[in-house]
């Protein structure tokens, strides 16, 4: 039996004639963590809500630690949604009562180690009064008082400063270091994904585009400069642009044509000439 932390093989979910995801496969390196990217729409957020158990794909199978997820949620498994699960009329400490009510693996002393990280928060105030950061930090509390072996986060940066967005990234590399903890992180802060990732799913249009180790990744491909009205013959042209007197374009393998510069993309660089190239592809069948 395979134990990949997480094996997804030929996945599709479909919403009536809306191609959510089709036929996505891919693994998970177990104690990884690994940055989901991808356009709005690319299907992301279904992705996560299938490998949790909240959905059932339309087609294909899904793993985690080699057993089937069917449809409810999984053990093994966490899931941060973008709408922090929270009720605004509930204290800190209420909510963690929550958690332990509705979860049968519960561990209150996590839950109040997450909570007493960083600056720590006050477990007898109201969810409505705290802080975006504060509300986050919570919600990770009740993520990670599950125990899970995987951890989800659906866009857990997306409304947090930059201090909040830095004690965020330290609470879950403490959970990926200490407890050797699977995770799996959409984000469009791609900057903040290339200081904390090892590995790297990008989707687009319910496909998967590229996945793997991110430095492997970045070693597949260039981003060449050359004469203007050229493209390199060998490789596969990811995204290319024209300047009166250059062209620039990111390809995957082949080698650089004589006379053209060549430097290795980082992953910002490289994700953003992928999701240029989504967008182009869907203006040119309008």
């Amino acid at each position: 039996m395979n134990r990949s932390p997480v094996r997804v093989e030929g996945v599709a979910k479909h919403f009536g004639r809306v191609k959510a995801l089709d036929g996505c496969t891919f693994t998970v390196p177990e104690g990884s963590v690994t940055g989901l990217v991808g356009p709005n729409g690319a299907g992301k957020s279904t992705l996560l809500s299938l490998i949790a158990g909240l959905a059932k794909p339309t087609r294909g199978e899904i793993s985690v630690y080699g057993t089937p997820v069917r449809g409810r949620m999984h053990p093994d498994v966490a899931l941060l949604t973008q709408r922090r699960p929270l009720y605004e009329q509930f204290t800190v400490r209420e909510m963690m009562r929550s958690g332990a009510a509705m979860n049968d693996r519960w561990s209150a002393e996590r839950a109040d180690e997450v909570l007493d990280l960083l600056a720590g928060v006050d477990k007898d105030a109201k969810v409505r009064t705290l802080s975006a950061g504060a509300r986050t930090q919570v919600a990770i509390a009740l993520a990670l008082g599950r125990l899970p072996k995987v951890l989800l986060l659906d866009e857990p940066l997306s409304d947090l400063d930059p201090l909040a967005r830095d004690e965020t990234l330290r609470i879950v590399m403490t959970e990926v270091a200490e407890r050797g903890t699977t995770v799996l992180l959409s984000s469009h802060l791609l900057t903040d994904l290339g200081d904390v990732c090892d590995h790297l799913l990008l989707l687009d249009e319910g496909r998967v585009q590229v996945t793997g180790d991110i430095d492997e990744i970045l070693a597949e491909h260039q981003v060449v400069v050359g004469p203007v009205g050229g493209l390199p013959a060998e490789g596969v042209v990811v995204d290319s642009s024209q300047t009166a007197r250059l062209t620039t374009a990111l390809v995957r393998g082949g080698t650089v044509p004589e006379g053209w510069q060549a430097t290795q993309p980082d992953l910002e660089s490289l994700v953003l000439g992928y999701l240029r190239a989504s967008r182009t592809r869907k203006l040119t069948r309008q």
